[in-house]
């Protein structure tokens, strides 16, 4: 079985959705620890990528570097940008890095990067086509219809890297936009020709209508490639240097938790997502790196230029959060 379950929870997260107003950073100042604040607010969505904001919670980490951390459910990372700016939320997990560094670059906020959350592994997108397509590769997606649930984000950014070093050409596939869950009906009434999709819906839809992998989303070259992180504003980082560096270091032991104890990770999941622990058993999770990585984000930014996503290339050394010595 192939499993993924990059943004597959993008869906159930809709029915977890809260508020985010009058939730911020104003009701600590200080700390013992001569943190700035030692309570913050991270806005979640339900998502493997982010699994270690909660794993560093339940294993007492935030705790270790003196911080209380509160976390708020919340529909699109996008969607928590207002209330980033505004400062009801310090960070958001599992932030794409598409929409936070164009976002960035039209000046919406200034971006600052404290850890990175998730890198793309094989198998965690597959492009999906019935069992008598006759696409079975890359090349074959040329002149077809490919569904995929945003249009000009981490999806099609990848799948065009995957068709140029195949040669194939991106240009000619028309991408069409479908939430996931309707997926399945549009390829199986042959309103699509393919559908780049994730768990659970991967597993439904091979199961219910046969369908199988044509391409392997999560292929070279675009295997290790960050696609999420934990994401705040320059302003913030600045102003609480301390806080954001305890953050840091509470995330990255959480990330190596992750990395090195999966029964940790399926353990945690059902908690706060709508996957079930059979399926969390199962799934293909993404990477999970322990460090902030110039030449790594430079993959992201790299793609994105070759999509024509970014006008400029960014300062990666002002986005990514270095704590002082």
């Amino acid at each position: 079985m192939r499993q993924s379950l990059r943004l597959s929870a993008l869906v159930s997260a809709a029915a977890l959705v809260v508020s985010l107003t009058g939730c911020g950073d104003s009701e600590s100042s200080g700390g013992a620890n001569g943190l700035e604040k030692d309570t913050i607010t991270v806005a979640a969505m339900p998502l493997a990528d982010n699994v270690a904001v909660y794993i560093a919670q339940k294993e007492k980490l935030f705790e270790k570097e003196g911080l209380e951390v509160k976390i708020e459910p919340v529909q699109q990372s996008t969607k928590a940008i207002p209330a980033l700016v505004k400062g009801d939320v310090n960070v958001i997990a599992g932030a794409n890095y598409v929409s936070f560094l164009q976002a960035n670059e039209k000046g919406t906020l200034k971006l600052s990067v404290l850890a990175e959350a998730a890198s793309m592994t094989s198998h965690m997108m597959d492009a999906l086509v019935m069992p008598d397509s006759d696409i079975k590769t890359p090349k074959d997606l040329e002149g077809k219809k490919v569904a995929v649930n945003i249009l000009n984000n981490i999806q099609s950014l990848t799948l065009n890297a995957i068709l140029k070093a195949n040669n194939a050409d991106p240009s000619k596939v028309e991408y069409v936009s479908v939430p996931f869950p309707q997926m399945a009906t549009a390829l199986e009434k042959g309103q699509v020709d393919a559908i780049h999709t994730v768990e659970p819906f991967t597993s439904a839809t091979e199961k219910n209508l046969g369908a199988r992998v044509a391409v392997d989303g999560g292929t070279e070259p675009v295997t290790n490639t960050p696609i999420a992180g934990y994401i705040s504003t320059q302003e913030f980082a600045s102003e609480n240097p301390k806080t954001a560096a305890a953050f840091q270091r509470a995330i990255f032991a959480a990330q190596k938790i992750a990395s090195d104890d999966r029964k940790k990770v399926e353990d945690i999941l059902p908690t706060y997502t709508k996957i079930d622990a059979k399926v969390a058993s199962v799934i293909t999770l993404p990477g999970y790196p322990t460090s902030l990585n110039t030449t790594r984000m430079q993959r992201v930014v790299d793609l994105m230029e070759a999509d024509k996503l970014l006008k400029e290339k960014p300062d990666l050394k002002t986005i990514l959060f270095q704590p002082s010595a």
